[in-house]
């Protein structure tokens, strides 16, 4: 791997998992040092966090981590619902019903009260992201669903876990999966829809918790 990709993939880790909090400077020489890579890889790091949007440069010597805010959240969702919902059509019609099949009853099996259980189901999710994109077979989709995606880890970490929100999402999870296996689009694209909805909220309702506490 290359010392910028090496550079990139460490501090997407940390933005996404919240070590490096928003507004948190990035300083080249000792970003560079940190990371144990010279300046030039890890300038190509940061363009690439720019270009993905997860770092702003203030001044021309001074990068930080960018905001997320409400705003923000909500044109994330309005373009993961435009792309996500077409993409449960697609994989409807061109997927092989037996992979959905098998990811629906995995999501039959979730437990999230087990040791690494909310690990795990964040892990199926990927699985059925993955499957999804296999189906439809459309780069340019893929590309700018992977954009989404690495926001949306960012903001999931940002938002308080429920319980009750998760067990929620496991079933809806679980109901898109089905209609791809029943090559049901329109029922993969609704159920798509509401468990986008769902999400949307709780992470704006934590948000907003959150914020209200001293």
């Amino acid at each position: 791997m290359r010392a910028s990709d090496r550079a990139y993939a460490a501090l997407l880790d940390e933005i996404q998992s919240g070590a490096l909090v928003p507004g948190a400077v990035l300083a080249e020489t000792d970003q560079a040092a940190r990371l144990g890579v010279s300046r030039t890889p890890l300038r190509e790091a940061l363009q690439q966090l720019m270009l993905d949007g997860l770092v702003v440069q203030q001044s021309p010597r001074v990068t930080v981590v960018s905001a997320v805010d409400a705003a923000d959240i909500r044109s994330l969702f309005e373009t993961r619902r435009a792309l996500e919902e077409v993409a449960a059509r697609l994989a409807a019609q061109r997927g092989d019903p037996d992979v959905f099949a098998a990811l629906a009853a995995d999501f039959g099996g979730v437990d999230l009260a087990a040791r690494t259980g909310k690990d795990d189901y964040y892990a199926l999710i990927a699985r059925l992201d993955h499957a999804i994109d296999q189906a439809v077979a459309n780069d340019y989709m893929a590309a700018a669903l992977r954009t989404v995606r690495t926001h949306l880890v960012r903001v999931r970490r940002m938002a308080r876990d429920k319980p009750e929100r998760l067990e929620a999402s496991v079933g809806e999870h679980r109901l898109i999966a089905e209609a791809l296996a029943e090559c049901d689009g329109e029922l993969a694209a609704h159920a798509t829809h509401v468990h986008l909805r769902n999400a949307l909220t709780s992470i704006l309702e934590s948000l907003t918790d959150t914020e209200g506490q001293p």
